[in-house]
């Protein structure tokens, strides 16, 4: 792409002109559409960048991304294949289907439901961890490679998603009584924070989450995203996975669990960081 092309998108924006607009111009221009639009998203989403660290937002990093660019159905990650259900742009998220067999599921409940106990979360204040009372489910964690089913599963989660095994922390299996929730938060580490320092030593920021349902329940206990009014009911054996380019509310990707009506919830979540997790 030439200087000049770049700078004509970036002029047609900052004038007002929305993107559709913009495309169809280049179209009549004689462009390839396909071409035109890869141009567009790269020069924008650099430009938006460069804008969002000018306003003092920390610079975007490379993120997790499955290989949707032809719009699949189904994409394959080795051992299995999973379908793609529903897949938003901005923000990033995605909803997959046939993550896990029902026996995987099952196996995760058995291994995890000894070992369970009162959820915790980073306490950002210190850099260590902390119950917290918008949290109200008990979890427990699995190391990385603890058995051959966690490593098949995160290898399987590796393809899918086009991110190194090393750069997840371990799988965490929680567990949501009737009326347990999760009020909406990022996963993100607040850079304002005293203990983000502390915390992002073992393999720098999140930047993508992958929350598997490992059964159904009766009512409730869906994934909700306020900012764009989104709630992902849980199936067993599918999935959502969202990124944060940076840790900025200006991702959109604040999250909740909604309360559990009826029933109960199983879920295994895996954390990805920008670099190995040690």
């Amino acid at each position: 792409m030439t200087p000049e092309l770049r700078r004509w998108i970036i002029e047609q924006a900052q004038a007002g002109y929305a993107a559709p607009v913009v495309l169809q111009s280049m179209r009549d221009a004689g462009w390839d559409e396909d071409v035109a639009a890869d141009a567009l998203e790269v020069t924008l989403q650099d430009h938006l960048n460069e804008l969002a660290v000018q306003q003092g937002q920390p610079a975007a990093v490379p993120v997790p991304e499955p290989q949707l660019d032809a719009s699949p159905a189904q994409v394959d990650c080795g051992d299995r294949t999973v379908n793609v259900l529903l897949a938003m742009a901005q923000p990033r998220i995605v909803v997959f289907g046939n993550l896990l067999s029902p026996e995987e599921c099952d196996a995760l409940i058995a291994d995890a439901a000894p070992r369970m106990a009162r959820s915790l979360t980073v306490a950002t204040k210190t850099g260590g961890e902390e119950i917290n009372d918008d949290r109200t489910s008990d979890g427990m964690f699995f190391q990385r490679g603890q058995s051959p089913l966690i490593q098949r599963i995160e290898e399987r989660i590796a393809r899918l998603l086009n991110w190194p095994i090393e750069n997840g922390e371990g799988l965490q299996v929680l567990h949501y009584r009737p009326g347990a929730e999760y009020k909406p938060h990022y996963d993100y580490f607040d850079p304002a924070e005293p203990g983000t320092p502390t915390i992002i030593q073992r393999g720098g920021q999140r930047v993508g989450t992958l929350v598997m349902y490992l059964n159904t329940p009766e009512k409730g206990g869906g994934t909700t995203f306020p900012d764009v009014h989104l709630e992902v009911a849980p199936q067993r054996g599918n999935a959502v996975f969202f990124s944060y380019e940076r840790p900025h509310p200006s991702t959109r990707t604040l999250h909740g669990g909604a309360p559990v009506i009826a029933g109960e919830k199983w879920i295994a979540t895996k954390w990805l960081r920008e670099r190995e997790f040690k």
